[in-house]
């Protein structure tokens, strides 16, 4: 499964300490998911499409 959680950071100007802090995980956290490393919860995925202004859809791709 692929990601836009970086590209969608960095829009808001956030560095990933940040993000972590907001969604209470830590950088390691958020670094192993923008590296696709880690797939989050879905509690996670929830609460980082609600931080974007987004959708669970529109964040995670799943590969074929």
């Amino acid at each position: 499964m692929n990601n836009n959680i970086r590209e969608e950071r960095k829009k808001l100007g956030l560095r990933q300490e940040d993000l972590a802090n907001a969604l209470n995980v830590t950088r390691q956290t958020i670094n192993a998911i923008e590296n696709n490393k880690y797939n989050p919860t879905l509690e996670l995925a929830m609460r980082l499409a609600r931080l974007f202004n987004s959708t669970v859809e529109e964040l995670f791709i799943l590969d074929d």
